[in-house]
């Protein structure tokens, strides 16, 4: 077998072992460590594997995501995001959808304190749809907008979709995180002004609420303040350039702690809670970078990415037709292919593509992060579908995907406006470099 067709061989395994439920980590690390023996011989395949695993384990950089996962798990248990919802829904609620308006506001808030997608649906999805269903919302749009909004949880900062692209591909995670700051407000625009026209065209779907006074808009800004607090600090101390993002890391997680004892709503079975949970979030999150640093030089023995890259140079589509092409297959790998497992598997192939052909890395990766967002709400796996349903229990999973539509469509609006303007994803790295 030529090196080409072991590669081919290997991927085909590696998509057979994730149909049958493995764990992605363990997949890439069987994938790979049984490729680079076929290639290279078993003394190169264990020395990899030995020195990727100490490698992954003593990057200093990567101890932004437990502490991250940390701030986020301490917020939400000193009641952050409810607050946050509370003040959302001051502002909005007495528009039409203005629950579902609030639900993606608060998502993206909470967004800027957990970095993850599914903790931000989890999060908001339990304080927002029995307030919804009091309301008589239809079912489609309170789900949709809770999936939708949580989705934000990988592209606004701090994102570990942006640090693990950052560690795949080395470039700054610092940059990545302010990219996907104005892209991120960006597509919580265009949520919101989804759910404002379904509701002008469908008004039984969001009813009104209650108005609020400005007393009351006031209070509820204000109890909400020490999350906004929480999210300057950190992501303005940044981009101030006060803070790497590993300390900003660490000074949100102290702030959160601070914060939830401040308020006594931190017990020690909650706090033990919170730190198993960000330990099994940040040693899944480690083990499937160190199976992605088994899987690449395995890949590259195999000469699939320069086949690739001269197979698609043949094809003659020009930049952005291949661009084009890349995307769409993003698209369509997120239909049945975990978010982190797309990552890991392509980028070893299609970063080179796509730096050879003149784009800016940062840029790519924010375009990357929300195609990723698009297969979290894409049949027939959509991860965060799955969590919305299980919120939303007696809500039928045909009504879930039906709600999302909307919401996709506006994320590939959101995509293309990146694409005609890239500006909207590398004026504030730029800026923030320049100083």
């Amino acid at each position: 077998m030529s090196e080409v067709q072991i590669g081919v061989a290997g991927l085909v395994a590696l998509f057979v072992l994730l149909a049958l439920r493995m764990p992605v980590a363990i997949v890439l690390l069987v994938v790979g460590t049984v490729g680079i023996a076929v290639l290279n011989g078993l003394p190169a395949a264990y020395a990899t594997l030995a020195n990727e695993a100490f490698v992954i384990g003593s990057f200093h950089e990567l101890s932004v995501i437990p502490l991250f996962v940390l701030m986020g798990n301490l917020a939400t248990i000193s009641g952050m995001s409810r607050d946050l919802y509370s003040a959302a829904y001051a502002w909005v609620g007495n528009w039409r959808g203005g629950l579902a308006s609030a639900t993606v506001i608060g998502c993206t808030g909470f967004a800027a304190l957990s970095g993850s997608s599914v903790a931000s649906a989890v999060t908001m999805g339990k304080v927002a749809l029995p307030e919804m269903d009091r309301y008589k919302y239809d079912p489609r749009l309170a789900t949709g907008s809770v999936a939708a909004g949580g989705t934000l949880g990988i592209l606004i900062p701090p994102s570990t979709g942006f640090v693990i692209y950052a560690i795949l591909t080395e470039e700054s995670i610092g940059r990545l995180f302010m990219a996907g700051l104005f892209p991120g407000l960006l597509l919580t625009f265009l949520f919101v002004a989804t759910i404002g026209l379904i509701c002008f065209f469908y008004p039984q779907f969001g009813p009104k609420g209650p108005k609020t006074d400005w007393r009351e808009k006031g209070r509820a800004t204000l109890k909400a303040g020490p999350m906004l607090a929480l999210v300057l600090i950190t992501i303005g101390g940044i981009y101030g350039g006060v803070f790497t993002p590993v300390e900003a890391a660490g000074v949100g997680a102290f702030l959160a702690l601070c914060f939830a004892l401040l308020r006594r709503s931190l017990t020690i079975p909650s706090f033990i809670n919170a730190l198993l949970e960000t330990v099994r979030t940040a040693a899944m999150t480690f083990m499937i970078l160190v199976g992605a640093h088994v899987i690449s030089p395995f890949l590259a023995l195999t000469r699939i990415p320069e086949s690739l890259a001269n197979a698609l140079a043949a094809l003659d589509l020009g930049p952005y037709g291949v661009l084009v092409l890349v995307l769409a297959a993003y698209i369509l790998l997120g239909t049945f292919l975990e978010g982190f497992a797309m990552l890991v598997l392509s980028l070893p192939i299609v970063f080179p593509l796509i730096t050879g052909l003149g784009f800016d890395p940062i840029w790519f990766g924010v375009v990357v992060v929300i195609t990723l967002e698009m297969g979290l709400i894409s049949p027939p796996v959509g991860v965060n579908v799955f969590v919305v349903k299980g919120v939303a229990e007696n809500v039928p999973m045909g009504q879930i995907f039906a709600g999302i539509l909307p919401f996709w469509i506006a994320m590939a609006c959101g995509l293309v406006l990146l694409i005609l303007f890239p500006e909207i994803a590398t004026w504030l790295p730029n800026s923030m470099f320049s100083r």
